[in-house]
């Protein structure tokens, strides 16, 4: 026998995914293990699912079990008598879940379990996998589990297979109308009650500045729906954590609901015999008092919340300082190159004073750049240790005007605070990050969402073998002392849920020292290069990530390469493109998964918004315009209002001017290597941009054409796999110069730095490839047809580039047809015979070999020939008869 079972008191969750299991398992008993929460015995009343035949435990034969299968539970002390079965060696357990593993002691020789919002929504998954289908009423049960589970979708816990769930069950004919009438409901008399005594017995526990609310009650009878009450108190008194312990008759029933991250319910009810989410969960308590259990939720909360950030947490490091004998005029310049506002003054390793912008740029006014800074800078000024309270910076940066607070340890500088750091907090909470100022660096103002932790995503989206990597390479960055993060286009298209396995990581510290020693652990190999503090590792399948050192750029003058010094990751982040590109994983264990956001790119990702970082992006680099326009038409984003005004601003100051032809041609490789750069140089070209190739270059309708053609045959190439190489970009380059004349073409060459291998291509070859397009349109139409030994001939001396070039821009099908059978009939025919061969027959070496061997191979494309035996006899009717 199989009976498919869940835990006690249960939910429509439970019922939804009994129902469920039942497609699996449509030979096996559904059975209730106890007591149902009343809004689930109200719907039994008044709905058909009676037809279901649910069994009673009593008619169940304990013994007659032979697999029992779970749902929305792993604890044996939780399913009543089907508990007896744990540890029988004769029941094969399958269990379905979407609770953390916490204090679940049952394992089962097949387990289904994703940390999603609702076991519902496992099922929902691998009925769409295995094509299972539902009849309305089914459907409706189970979108009533996945809307009480997620509260409608809205709870913190919800992921997207949720919502990707209830699209599956709403298109199957779940009736929303039910799914609402049975989950608004009006509150018993007893629950009323019950929720006054919890508004009246709430108190407060403050840990580190984070307030939980707890609260109690107490009644002789079972009151259903404890969650729905836990709920209503946290709405009406806006409670961003709470935790409610109830005794019904001899039981506590306790609920945790969170919106914290740093109160996890789920672990903090594990220490009652329950479990849930982070942001949801529950107990059921059996042997303790509810003054027991009000003793010991303070002591757990103690130890489980983790308190919000101090100094350390908000502190800026390295910090960027001055010598006590500097001159005024050499900090204002360092002042602008890492756009800063203050430094601390130093003398001997110690901190004797601030200087700030304003004290530097009216000393310069007043013609006194050469002074030393010692002369105008602040000495009267407080520090802090590591462990200072946000209470204590934010009375010395607002009350007491700071600008800026060291942060000293054991005598040493290990870190500053600033006024934007501190707004940071003030602004989003402990348990966010404020997308404006990256430490002590200028940036775009403006709030972002509140800390997210993404191990759930990278454990669900990525490849297992990657999702371990990153793991360990936390761990080795816990054995040594470093920070270990995750950066850039990886971050932003992991949060898009688009494929990017292009890894880069950076790391607080010595980035070689790092990648040798994961190699070393691993049994990869590594590429270093100690003069840029980089690092390749490479794995045994020739897979690659990049390492890094955290470093942060400056420009001594627009168009120029940058000058690179070590930095912290805020910094680094600081020094990239674009928002979107500054998002951050820190991947060491305590923080695995934990998204750095200092900059608003989670936003911008929101808002599909591409935009810079600060008003001078496009000045230091210009080639930023070109990256600009191919993340907006990758992504389907748009530039932001006032990132295309700096872009067609620096474009219209003739900053591109500055810029190496070798830079804007490597960026315009890139955006030729896209899946689809069509978009691109039409924005280009709306930009005004393509002049900056050749003053001559348009953007026609005939031009897109060309472009379609060409991607086109490049697909068409692809699906051909014939395992020859060829250069994506080189073909659009080409069509994209189709009307400029060679001279045009080498003056190209030279401004752009177009390597010798492909200056023959543009020029030359380009030429004679358009003369044989010529003749081959002539031929096209004729009645005699093309012999293939002929157009081998036109075609065999031109490169796959420049064909496939002409299989794009020519507009005769006929011509088109003869190309594709070059590649597919012609070009790989080769003859048997050889030199040696020749000799044999009796042949003398010489010129003469050569015209023979043409010949044959002639003879062999037109079909005159197909075996070895027909060249020899070709060859000795032709030379030796």
């Amino acid at each position: 026998m199989e009976v498919i079972t869940t835990h006690i008191n249960a939910d429509f969750d439970c019922l939804g995914a009994m129902i469920g299991a039942k497609k699996l398992y449509p030979q096996a008993e559904m059975v209730f293990p106890g007591a149902q929460e009343r809004s689930l015995r109200d719907f039994f009343l008044r709905s058909a699912v009676y037809a279901y035949d649910f069994k009673r435990p009593r008619d169940i034969d304990l013994d007659a079990v032979t697999r029992l299968i779970l749902v929305d539970v792993r604890q044996s002390d939780r399913i009543g008598i089907f508990g007896e079965l744990a540890d029988r060696p004769n029941v094969d357990i399958h269990i379905y879940d979407h609770h953390p593993s916490g204090q679940a002691d049952l394992k089962g020789s097949l387990e289904v379990i994703e940390l999603v919002g609702a076991t519902v929504t496992v099922l929902c998954h691998l009925f769409m996998e295995r094509g299972i289908t539902l009849n309305p009423e089914e459907a409706t049960m189970m979108m009533l589990g996945l809307y009480e589970d997620t509260g409608n979708l809205l709870f913190g816990s919800t992921t997207i297979r949720d919502y990707q769930a209830a699209a599956y069950l709403l298109g199957r004919g779940a009736n929303l109308n039910e799914v609402s009438d049975f989950l608004t409901q009006e509150l018993t008399v007893e629950q009323i009650s019950l929720l006054h005594d919890l508004i009246d017995n709430r108190t407060v526990l403050n840990i580190g500045g984070i307030e939980v609310s707890m609260s109690h009650g107490s009644t002789d009878q079972y009151v259903g729906d404890l969650a729905v009450l836990a709920h209503k108190l946290k709405d009406m008194e806006s409670l961003e954590a709470l935790v409610v312990a109830v005794r019904m008759g001899e039981r506590i029933f306790m609920v945790g609901r969170s919106r914290r991250a740093e109160v996890d319910v789920g672990k903090i009810l594990e220490e009652f015999g329950g479990g849930g989410h982070p942001s949801a969960a529950a107990a059921a308590v059996r042997d303790m008092t509810l003054v027991q259990v009000l003793e010991k939720l303070p002591m757990v909360l103690q130890k489980l919340v983790r308190p919000q950030a101090d100094a350390r947490d908000l502190m800026t490091t390295p910090v960027k300082q001055v010598t006590v004998d500097a001159t005024i005029a050499e900090v204002r310049g360092l002042l602008t190159r890492y756009n800063l506002n203050a430094m601390p003054v130093m003398d001997k390793g110690r901190v004797v004073g601030i200087i700030t912008r304003q004290i530097a740029d009216k000393s310069a006014h007043h013609g006194l750049e050469n002074l030393p800074v010692a002369e105008f800078m602040n000495s009267d000024f407080s520090t802090v240790d590591p462990k200072a309270s946000i209470e204590n910076l934010q009375r010395l940066i607002v009350e007491e005007n700071q600008r800026m607070v060291p942060v000293i340890e054991n005598d040493h500088l290990i870190g500053a605070i600033t006024r934007t750091d501190l707004l940071r907090h003030l602004v989003s909470g402990s348990d966010a990050e404020l997308g404006a100022e990256g430490g002590m660096a200028a940036g775009r103002k403006g709030p972002t969402p509140k800390k997210r932790h993404l191990a759930r995503l990278i454990q669900n989206q990525l490849p297992k073998d990657i999702s371990r990597m990153l793991r360990t390479m936390g761990e080795v960055g816990d054995d040594l002392g470093v920070a270990i993060f995750a950066v850039g286009g990886f971050v932003r298209d992991l949060l898009l849920h688009q494929e990017n396995l292009d890894i880069d990581i950076v790391v607080e510290g010595d980035g070689i020292a790092f990648a040798a020693e994961f190699a070393r652990r691993i049994g990869c190999r590594i590429r270093s290069h100690r003069k840029f503090g980089t690092a390749v590792i490479v794995f045994p399948d020739e897979f690659k990530v990049d390492v890094a050192s955290t470093r942060m750029e400056y420009y001594l003058e627009p168009g120029a390469l940058p000058t690179v010094e070590h930095a912290s990751i805020r910094l680094d982040l600081y020094r990239r493109d674009f928002t979107i590109n500054t998002l951050a994983l820190a991947l060491n264990r305590p923080r695995f998964g934990e998204l750095l956001d200092y900059f608003g790119g989670q936003k911008d990702l929101r808002e599909k918004a591409v935009r810079v970082l600060h008003n001078l992006s496009f000045i230091e680099d210009p080639t930023r315009v070109f990256r600009a326009i191919r993340f907006e038409q990758r992504l389907g984003f748009q530039i932001g209002q006032q990132t295309l005004h700096l872009l067609r601003s620096a474009i219209r100051m003739g900053f591109l001017d500055k810029v190496g032809g070798p830079r804007v041609l490597n960026e315009l490789i890139i955006i030729f290597k896209e899946t689809d750069p069509i978009p691109a140089i039409a924005r280009m070209a709306d930009l005004d941009l393509l002049k900056y190739i050749h003053p001559a270059l348009t953007w026609t309708q005939q031009d897109r054409l060309h472009f379609e053609g060409a991607r086109q045959a490049l697909h068409w190439y692809d699906l051909l796999f014939t395992g020859e190489p060829c250069h994506r970009w080189l073909v659009y380059f080409l069509c994209l110069v189709t009307e400029l004349d060679r001279d045009a073409l080498v003056g190209i060459a030279d401004r752009l730095g177009v390597s010798p291998r492909f200056r023959s291509v543009l020029a030359e070859e380009r030429d004679e490839g358009h003369r044989v397009l010529q003749m081959m349109a002539r031929r096209t139409g004729r009645d005699r047809e093309l012999r293939p030994s002929e157009l081998y001939g036109w075609l065999n001396h031109l490169s796959t580039e420049i064909l496939l070039y002409l299989l794009g821009i020519s507009g005769e099908e006929e011509v088109k047809r003869l190309i594709s059978r070059y590649f597919t009939h012609l070009k790989a025919v080769s003859i048997v015979l050889n030199g040696n061969d020749l000799e044999r027959l009796g042949l003398r070496p010489g010129p003469l070999f050569k015209k023979i061997l043409k010949g044959l191979l002639a003879a062999r494309l037109d079909g005159k020939v197909v075996s070895r035996d027909d060249e020899i006899a070709w060859v000795r009717k032709q030379y030796l008869s």
